[in-house]
């Protein structure tokens, strides 16, 4: 049954799509298109996400968090850094340029108060900065507040010697107790686990296509549908997400054949996988999928940074990397691309 689910929703499709809509590339997008399956169906909302005269978001290697508040919070390479939007698009300012180039981020409530933790790895804003003579930013793993105000980096002065060097690095989450896990996945392969203060605890992984060994660790989250909290590895270049304790150790396969998963978002027990080849997935708790978003037929287009605004089609994915879930279902996506794109999907 599941094969057979799989393969009913593996055609790309912009079915349920307006009739007076213009799909073709460039085209004025004014009318919604319709995207995903059953009860998981989706509508884009054409021109979501204002920005201030003048500004534009700049290359998008990041992410897109949803605070309890619902505000958006969206990482560029650009020297907005964080955009923070309401759920109807209106900007409402920008935050933590310290932070320019968050690849992915973690959100949490801690001690009342939300925080938002960043993986920094500002590879073309730092290309930017060179060729105009400014100091680059570095790799860490950076605690803020909502407001863009530091809390905590690592690696700081109790963090101690970390394997493999720092760099590379990919993603962190943040597990119930506060123990903190970064991945190296543009790096070592290899997966640290510190404390709340940034003291490493250990670190396990490496690269390979084996139980614990990752081709690109490029995402984390904290998988908690299975009794202890588990640590979910998007591991993008075996085309996989992969389960461990919390102490390192393999459990499985949580799903395969994927088009080069990259970051996730939670929705109640349904988890939305970005994927590097154009398109998402929600999986339900057993991994097997139950909607696809924006599949684009273009194969031109997958995991291609520079398709220009122009050639862009609205309902289609180029290269999502990093995507947020509302807590009404909506969703956020924000694809790997020079210019900059992000889409609403508002659940039907």
């Amino acid at each position: 049954m599941k094969k057979l689910l799989a393969s009913l929703l593996l055609a790309p499709s912009l079915a349920g799509a307006h009739p007076d809509h213009d799909t073709r590339p460039g085209a004025d997008v004014k009318t919604p298109v319709s995207t995903g399956n059953g009860e998981w169906s989706y509508e884009t909302v054409p021109g979501w996400g204002k920005l201030p005269a003048g500004a534009a978001l700049g290359p998008t290697h990041g992410s897109v968090l949803v605070g309890p508040d619902q505000k958006v919070y969206f990482s560029t390479e650009s020297e907005l850094a964080i955009i923070v939007w309401d759920e109807a698009g209106n900007f409402i300012k920008s935050i933590a340029p310290d932070c320019q180039g968050f690849h992915a981020m973690d959100i949490r409530e801690e001690d009342g108060k939300t925080v938002i933790y960043g993986a920094q790895n500002n590879g073309y804003g730092n290309k930017a900065r060179k060729k105009k003579g400014q100091p680059t930013t570095p790799f860490r793993v950076c605690k803020i507040d909502t407001d863009g105000n530091l809390l905590l980096e690592i690696p700081n002065a109790a963090t101690g010697e970390v394997p493999g060097g720092w760099n590379g690095l990919t993603a962190v989450t943040v597990a119930p107790d506060g123990a903190i896990f970064a991945a190296m996945g543009y790096g070592s392969q290899l997966i640290h686990k510190f404390d709340a203060t940034g003291k490493r605890l250990k670190t396990f992984g490496g690269k390979g296509k084996g139980d614990g060994q990752f081709n690109t660790c490029h995402g984390l989250t904290i998988d908690t549908r299975f009794g202890a909290p588990r640590l979910l590895v998007a591991d993008r270049e075996n085309r996989r997400l992969c389960h461990l304790d919390l102490d390192g150790n393999w459990i499985g396969v949580h799903a395969a054949n994927l088009r080069r998963p990259c970051s996730f978002s939670w929705h109640g027990e349904h988890l939305g996988v970005a994927e590097l080849e154009a398109r998402v997935v929600i999986l339900d708790k057993n991994g097997a999928p139950v909607s696809f978003l924006g599949d684009n037929p273009d194969r031109k287009q997958w995991a291609n940074f520079g398709v220009k605004p122009g050639d862009q089609r609205d309902g289609l994915f180029t290269a999502p990397h990093g995507l947020g879930f509302a807590a009404n279902g909506d969703l956020y996506v924000q694809d790997w691309n020079a210019s900059g794109r992000i889409t609403k999907l508002r659940r039907k």
